[in-house]
């Protein structure tokens, strides 16, 4: 997730991190433990004069699978969950606007939408520095 926002006019930063869990400063290891309780989350920084974000949850529904409970790609866990955490009710409208556009298409044939989406935010926990911009630093090694 962190390279496609990071891809994307306006987007000023992306942080990787975990929300949603019980555990103060957890780790990484900790996190996949799948104990935790947290989601693998990305933090995004970004200028709502170039980018809205309503662009930005589209973008979040475009690059990942929202029909799959606790898995994206080969990824499985609780912490793989499909989750848009949100501090404000009208981010929460947008999400959920955007969720009844992807029903309505039909684009994921008919598959039910299980993207939780939790609000108020909770506490984000920013990863441990490198797992910060990890595509970038491992691009050689991905696609060999």
């Amino acid at each position: 997730m962190e390279d496609r926002f990071a891809s994307l006019d306006g987007v000023v930063d992306v942080i990787t991190g975990y929300m949603g869990g019980h555990l103060d400063h957890p780790t990484y290891e900790q996190v996949c433990g799948g104990e935790t309780g947290h989601a693998e989350a990305v933090e995004v920084h970004y200028d709502p004069e170039v980018v809205s974000y309503r662009d930005l949850v589209q973008l979040f529904f475009e690059v990942h699978d929202p029909t799959t409970a606790d898995r994206q790609g080969p990824d499985r866990g609780s912490q793989y969950r499909s989750v848009v955490f949100c501090d404000e009710p009208q981010q929460v409208e947008q999400v959920e606007e955007r969720m009844q556009k992807q029903i309505d298409s039909r684009i994921h044939g008919g598959m039910p939408i299980v993207t939780q989406i939790i609000s108020p935010a909770p506490t984000f926990w920013r990863a441990e520095e490198h797992h910060q911009h990890y595509y970038q630093k491992h691009r050689g090694f991905c696609s060999r």
